[in-house]
């Protein structure tokens, strides 16, 4: 039975195997930055704190295609989706945090949610067709791929790093704290 915390966020496992650790954490993660992201309207998602140009709307976005970039795109070796698939990312390579800001908080919340649920079904496949080994299909220019447990231990991390970002902004728009 999964504990929720004071927030609704799914308290990871403290008796699971590898799979299961590692899952609970990146859900806790996800369910952290929707906490900070919720019920938040266009401006509150479009505010910076300092000199950055960072936004809670630009996190959303950034995350929604990190998810489909590693679960959809390398894992399992599919084809960029919209909007993913007509972008030009060398001209800009920063269109997912720059696009955010004209993007409806519900679009950047339904974008967010659907590739977490993708990157969750795609990782079941994976785990079922060969368990946290279970290789990506692209591999970097020198032939090597990554494993799941290191895309799943990656995904944490760029979560947890982002989390902190969020913290800050979501801070600055109305003064919610918490971890």
């Amino acid at each position: 039975m999964t504990q929720l915390d004071d927030q609704g966020r799914p308290e990871p496992p403290l008796e699971a195997d590898e799979a299961g650790t590692l899952l609970g954490f990146l859900d806790f993660q996800r369910a952290t930055l929707e906490w900070k992201c919720a019920g938040l309207d266009a401006s509150g998602l479009r505010a910076t704190v300092g000199a950055s140009p960072m936004t809670l709307g630009g996190l959303l976005k950034h995350l929604a295609y990190v998810e489909d970039d590693w679960f959809s795109r390398w894992l399992h070796g599919q084809e960029r989706r919209p909007p993913w698939d007509t972008v030009d990312w060398e001209a800009d390579p920063d269109w997912d945090w720059r696009s955010a800001a004209g993007d409806p908080p519900e679009e950047l919340h339904a974008l967010w949610r659907d590739a977490v649920a993708r990157s969750r079904s795609l990782t079941e496949d994976a785990l079922a067709a060969g368990g946290l080994e279970q290789r990506a299909r692209r591999t970097w220019p020198d032939g090597r791929a990554p494993s799941l447990r290191w895309i799943l231990v990656h995904m944490i991390e760029e979560y947890a790093r982002h989390n902190g970002h969020a913290d800050l902004l979501r801070e600055s728009v109305d003064g919610l704290t918490g971890e």
